[in-house]
């Protein structure tokens, strides 16, 4: 019983505290830091909408182009909300390429930082830091379509 009092009194501390903190400040998301750019390297985001199907089909033409000609191997990167969309992007570059492509998946956590943004005059300039999952796919050519084996 008295486990269950301290528990609900440091939960209401914690939602007690960024209530104060969303009423004095504004909060700015950066954006987060991009690992390596290049021309096979391509980015996932949670707006890659599958309902429609036009976001997801122009990365996965531009996957498709890529391996076809003739890169050795793409990188697909996402983070948070957008890890599912970026698997399912892999798996289905796997169904296309069937045998000739192998995927390497890498995950770990990135740090984001949230610009805080005084609503007060008293009050200074700060910033937050937040992790976010993240995951990494290496998508490469085993063999070419067409190669005699």
């Amino acid at each position: 019983m008295a486990d269950e009092n301290i528990t609900a009194k440091k939960q209401e501390n914690k939602n007690t505290k960024r209530l104060m903190t969303n009423k004095n400040y504004a909060f700015k998301k950066r954006l987060p830091v991009r690992p390596i750019d290049g021309n096979n390297v391509i980015f996932v985001t949670k707006k890659t909408n599958f309902k429609l199907h036009s976001c997801f089909q122009a990365q996965l033409d531009k996957c498709c182009d890529l391996l076809t000609r003739g890169e050795k191997e793409i990188i697909l990167h996402g983070l948070g909300a957008a890890i599912q969309r970026c698997c399912n992007l892999a798996l289905q570059l796997e169904i296309l390429f069937s045998g000739t492509c192998q995927i390497e998946v890498n995950t770990g956590t990135v740090d984001l930082v949230d610009d805080l943004e005084p609503l007060v005059d008293d009050l200074d300039f700060g910033s937050q830091v937040r992790h976010s999952s993240s995951i990494h796919i290496r998508i490469f050519r085993t063999a070419m379509l067409g190669a005699n084996q």
